[in-house]
């Protein structure tokens, strides 16, 4: 039981960081940011794909030990 809620948990944080960077990647194909903007959402598209890079090998390394 507990890997299964272990799985719903990592799911659930996965949709939601997808949802930030779907927000990110819209935003940056309308251009209606400055380059400022635009540069610091790249840096913050970055962290996200780590983040979720993250949380997946967590999860696997959890699950394996």
């Amino acid at each position: 039981m507990e890997n299964f809620a272990l799985t719903l948990d990592i799911i659930g944080k996965i949709m939601i960081a997808y949802t930030a960077l779907s927000v990110h990647s819209y935003v940056s194909r309308e251009h209606r940011i400055n380059r400022a903007v635009f540069g610091a959402m790249k840096r913050e598209k970055i962290v996200g794909v780590l983040g979720i890079i993250f949380m997946v090998a967590g999860y696997i390394i959890h699950i394996a030990t």
